[in-house]
């Protein structure tokens, strides 16, 4: 008895645009695409997912976009005692 698993990741290109910013290498300009992917195990479709990737259009390297998370209680300033009272 043999049996044959197939499983399949298709990925279709919805759309390319223009991102803010400039590449960090070479300082070219930065393009957007969005992508659909599908997994397929034996013809049904298990996880359907849109995501975006970054790309520099003159060096053509695959760009990450980096978050940070701002605490509520940072300050901006080094020193507790710049609004003290003479």
């Amino acid at each position: 008895m043999c049996l044959v698993f197939v499983c399949d990741k298709e990925e279709k290109v919805l759309g390319r645009h223009r991102a803010p910013g400039a590449c960090p290498y070479c300082g070219g300009m930065v393009q957007a695409t969005d992508i659909e992917s599908r997994w397929r195990f034996c013809f049904l479709s298990l996880c359907f997912k849109t995501k975006t990737k970054y790309y520099c259009t003159m060096c053509t390297r695959r760009l990450e976009v980096l978050q940070l998370q701002i605490r509520e209680s940072f300050v901006p300033f080094p020193h507790s005692n710049f609004m003290a009272k003479p």
